[in-house]
C-alpha cells in the first residue's frame, strides 16, 4: 500500500511540475483599441490561428484568413461571426507550399485592401515531403513561404501608423540547426521517412523563424513596423496531423491530459498583437506573454543575415 501511495504522489507531483513548466499557460492582458485595424492570419481556419482570429474579430479588427482550404475557412468564418457578431472577416486563398500562390495572394491583397496593421505568420506543420517548388515541406511552408509573404507586404505594413509582424516559432528551435551547404544543394533542412527525421527538420524550421525575426527587426529599424517571434506553448492542434497512426495513439492521451487548448495557445500571439509598450522588444522571442531569452545560435547576427540572403535567392527576390 505504501508503494502505491508513493507512486500516486510521484505522478501527482510530476503532473504539477509539467503544468507549471513545459505546459504552462498564460493570459493576454492587452487592452489597446484595435478597432478598424486589418490583420492577416495564415492558417487562420483552425487551431491557434482560428482562436487568434476569433479574439481579434471580437476587438473590431478586420480579419483575413489566409489559408488553402476554402471550405474549412468558410466554416471558421461562420463560427467567428456567430461568436463575435463581426461581419468583417473574410477568406483569401494562400498555399504557403507554393511561391506562385504566395505571390498571387500578395497581389490580390494589395489590390483589394487599403491597409495592413498585423501580419500573423501562424501556419505550420510537421511532415515529410516536398513543396510545389521542390523545397522540403517544413522549410518551405514554415519558413520560406512566410518569408516571401512578409517581404511582399512590407511596404503596405509601413503605411500603417504602428504595424506588427508576429511569427509563430516554438521551443523546439532549441534543437534546431542550419546547414547552409545542404540547404543550397538539396533545398531542404532535413528529411527522411522516419518521424524523428522530419521532427528534426521541424526544429530547424522553427530556428529559421526566430533568426528571420531577428534580422527583420534590424531591417525595420527606424520604421513604424515591429516584429516578434512566439512560442505558443505545447498546444493540441492539427500540427501533427501527418504523423503515423501509432504515434497518434501515443500522443493523443498525453495531449488530452496536458496539452493547451488553442484559445490558451493563442494568448502570447495576442499579447504581441495588442500589448502597448513592447515596441522596444522588436526582434525578440516571447513565451507565456513575456520576453524569453534564446540560445546564442538563435540570435547569431551572421547566421541570421546569411539566412535572409539565402532565402531571398531561393524565393526569387534576388
Amino acid at each position: 500500500m505504501i508503494y502505491l501511495i508513493i507512486a500516486v504522489a510521484f505522478v501527482a507531483a510530476l503532473y504539477v511540475v509539467l503544468v507549471e513548466t513545459l505546459f504552462k499557460s498564460s493570459k493576454c492582458k492587452g487592452t489597446a483599441d484595435m478597432t478598424g485595424k486589418t490583420a492577416i492570419i495564415t492558417g487562420g481556419n483552425t487551431g491557434i490561428g482560428k482562436a487568434t482570429a476569433l479574439d481579434l474579430a471580437g476587438r473590431g479588427v478586420r480579419v483575413i484568413l489566409a489559408c488553402r482550404n476554402q471550405k474549412k475557412a468558410e466554416g471558421a468564418i461562420n463560427d467567428i461571426k456567430k461568436a463575435t457578431g463581426s461581419n468583417d472577416i473574410l477568406f483569401m486563398e494562400l498555399d504557403l507550399g507554393s511561391l506562385k500562390s504566395v505571390r498571387a495572394f500578395a497581389e490580390n491583397f494589395l489590390k483589394s485592401e487599403s491597409r495592413l496593421d498585423l501580419l500573423i505568420n501562424n501556419a505550420g506543420l510537421v511532415a515529410d515531403g516536398r513543396t510545389e517548388d521542390g523545397f522540403g515541406i517544413e522549410f518551405g511552408v514554415n519558413h520560406l513561404g512566410h518569408f516571401l509573404l512578409t517581404c511582399l507586404l512590407l511596404d503596405r505594413l509601413k503605411e500603417s501608423p504602428a504595424a506588427r509582424v508576429i511569427t509563430l516559432s516554438s521551443m523546439a528551435h532549441r534543437w534546431g540547426k542550419i546547414d547552409f551547404d545542404s540547404l543550397v544543394a538539396t533545398k531542404d533542412l532535413g528529411s527522411g521517412r522516419y518521424s524523428w527525421q522530419f521532427f528534426q527538420a521541424y526544429c530547424n524550421s522553427k530556428l529559421c523563424n526566430i533568426l528571420f525575426t531577428h534580422e527583420l527587426a534590424k531591417r525595420l529599424k527606424g520604421t513604424n513596423v515591429t516584429c516578434y517571434s512566439v512560442h505558443p506553448g505545447v498546444v493540441k492542434t492539427e500540427l501533427s496531423r501527418h504523423v503515423s497512426l501509432w504515434q497518434k495513439v501515443f500522443i493523443e492521451p498525453v495531449a488530452r491530459l496536458l496539452f493547451l487548448d488553442p484559445k490558451t495557445g493563442a494568448q502570447t500571439t495576442l499579447h504581441c498583437a495588442s500589448q502597448e509598450g513592447i515596441e522596444h522588444f522588436s526582434g525578440r522571442y516571447f513565451s507565456c506573454c513575456a520576453v524569453e531569452e534564446v540560445s546564442a545560435k538563435a540570435k547569431d547576427d551572421a547566421v541570421a543575415k546569411k539566412l535572409w540572403e539565402v532565402s531571398e535567392r531561393l524565393s526569387g527576390l534576388s
